[in-house]
């Protein structure tokens, strides 16, 4: 008897891969560019020249064999430490190598943490919408993901609903900002309160609860005036995990990590638990190339500028349209009301002007869809018709 959940998960994709494939499949029966592909977050600006040239003197002149060899288990020491450096003097922290496991990307770092933190019955609470794969994780964990409704209109946590959610077996609270799928960050304000909210619940149950901020998009902020706080200046029992695919636009590469704040009563306890579901699951030696070029370019950024720019074409087009949207002020995707009840309807019947949106039942928020504008600004204006259209077929 094979293990059937992993069948089932390898039989039926997430639905924004099902669609991502849909798309190669519909590019290649009428041409690539009369189809518009909003389907999966894949970043379309090049990698900072940075990148290329760190990588072309590291084949060049590096040792190969040590290049291409393996390092420790959690991560080459230099590169741990320099990382560790950059957060200490960017956010006033005090972490060192030894805080720092290096990972496959933010899918990785997700999975060793929870498998790291909880045990079977276990609670893990996240805020809709959400990525869909939390669940998966988080079950493949042998916890319950417990998916807390956002604020109507905004997307903005709800703490009644939150503070409802909280139980006894909640052991820990997934957040994501800038979100995937609506873009919205949470403020100063708001992630004072949800620390207020956990560290009170901790305190009445005596029993921890971690925070884990998912940042893949942490560089992706577009407006003055707009940041995402650091959760390890808030909340001990902290933990972040890092992705380089969008801020460096290396999505393919699968490099990141995971931060285990220090100021955490059993702060040993947890880095031993990261690095020993790190060994459980096969997750041992990140990519050592990519791990020795973020040790260069981890202060990079891509050119972000092209998806302000295309969140302000669609924003605008989108208003005029009759399509209602928040206004994400990072990551880079619309999360737009459905213009039917049925929001797979909807996006089914988009289809038929070639649009590739994602239904937002998935993203635990049924009556949205999500559109993904990591496009080249080309596409994203040849599309706008579509989306008119699509919109007076309603009319």
């Amino acid at each position: 008897m094979l293990n059937e959940t992993n069948v089932k998960l390898g039989k039926v994709r997430s639905s924004i891969r099902e669609l991502f494939e849909y798309g190669k499949k519909r590019k290649a029966e009428i041409g690539e560019e009369n189809v518009y592909d909003f389907s999966l977050g894949n970043p379309s600006v090049p990698a900072p020249p940075e990148v290329k040239a760190a990588l072309s003197d590291l084949i060049e002149n590096s040792d190969a064999v040590a290049l291409h060899g393996y390092t420790s288990a959690q991560g080459d020491f230099k590169v741990r430490d320099k990382i560790a450096g950059y957060i200490n003097k960017r956010f006033a922290t005090s972490l060192d190598a030894d805080c720092i496991y290096m990972t496959c990307g933010a899918a990785a770092s997700l999975t060793i943490t929870l498998n790291a933190l909880v045990n079977e019955g276990d609670e893990v609470i996240t805020f809709a919408p959400y990525f869909p794969e939390y669940k998966v994780f988080s079950e493949h964990a042998g916890a319950k993901l417990v998916a807390v409704q956002c604020e109507d209109e905004t997307f903005q946590i709800d703490f009644a609903k939150l503070k409802a959610a909280l139980s006894a077996k909640t052991k820990a609270v997934i957040m994501n900002s800038p979100n995937n799928p609506s873009g919205v960050v949470y403020g100063a304000e708001c992630v004072k309160k949800l620390c207020a909210l956990l560290k009170e619940h901790s305190k009445k149950t005596g029993e921890p609860v971690y925070l884990i901020s998912d940042e893949p998009y942490r560089e992706l902020v577009f407006d003055d005036g707009i940041k995402a706080p650091y959760i390890m200046n808030c909340y001990d029992r902290s933990i972040v995990c890092y992705s380089y695919s969008k801020s460096l636009s290396l999505p393919g590469e699968r490099i990141g990590y995971i931060a285990v704040n220090n100021a955490m009563e059993e702060f040993s306890d947890v880095y031993a638990g990261i690095c020993g579901a790190g060994r459980a699951l096969g997750f041992v030696c990140a990519p050592n190339l990519f791990q020795q070029l973020v040790a260069r370019v981890y202060d990079k950024t891509a050119d972000i500028s092209v998806y302000k720019n295309n969140r302000d074409t669609l924003l605008k087009a989108l208003g005029e349209y009759g399509y209602t949207v928040v206004k994400p002020d990072g990551a880079f995707y619309l999360f737009v009301k459905s213009l039917e009840k049925d929001s797979k309807a909807f996006a089914e019947r988009a289809k038929k002007y070639e649009l590739l949106l994602v239904a937002g039942d998935d993203f635990g928020c049924g009556g949205y869809v999500r559109v993904s504008y990591c496009v080249s600004p080309e596409m994203l204006k040849r599309s706008l018709p579509a989306f008119k259209a699509l919109a007076e077929s309603y009319r």
